[in-house]
């Protein structure tokens, strides 16, 4: 089980968090990940960005997550993160 926390406090609200939580949970629907991931959403991880949304995987921070470098993000950390749940 992998634990998602993405920040849906003021500055990440602005820069794209109901997207990325949007986003999130259009991949774990297709790729029938429901019983993998955990998503939620939680104030302030401390890491606030100009640019981006912050989002906590397991325990590592991410900051700076966007529409464009979503899928990248994905790939990059999320599904790893997953698979490693999964050994």
């Amino acid at each position: 089980m992998v634990f998602i926390e993405v920040c849906v406090g003021s500055s990440c609200h602005l820069t794209g968090a109901p997207e990325i939580v949007e986003m999130i949970q259009n991949e774990v629907a297709k790729r029938a990940l429901d019983d993998e991931v955990v998503l939620s959403g939680c104030f302030c991880l401390g890491k606030c960005n100009r640019v981006g949304v912050s989002v906590k995987v397991e325990d590592e921070i991410y900051t700076g997550i966007t529409r464009d470098n979503f899928r990248e993000f994905w790939e990059n950390k999320v599904m790893p993160a997953i698979k490693n749940s999964e050994v």
